[in-house]
């Protein structure tokens, strides 16, 4: 699958899964995710929403469609008082 964010071309493959199977906005998001620092900075659901022009609930299932669907590629913890997200 070929998916533009911005205005950059990827080729999405995320492990044994291809981007076929995640939904546009499955594949969006874990990209974003992967070139974001929400390792060390706090995830904010309501600010992925707002980048993605979504509802909140739109990001929650998401995020919980990324970690049934790619779980060794995806990392959502927490961490001082916050919840941090990490792709590879």
């Amino acid at each position: 699958m070929q998916l533009f964010v911005g205005v950059v071309l990827y080729d999405i493959t995320v492990g044994d899964i291809m981007a076929d199977e995640l939904s546009e906005l499955e594949a969006r998001l874990f990209e974003w995710i992967r070139q974001s620092d929400f390792e060390t900075v706090p995830w904010s659901t309501a600010n992925a929403a707002k980048a993605f022009k979504v509802k909140k609930d739109e990001i929650y299932e998401a995020v919980a469609a990324l970690t049934r669907k790619v779980p060794d590629r995806i990392q959502v913890f927490y961490k001082a008082g916050a919840v941090h997200i990490a792709a590879e």
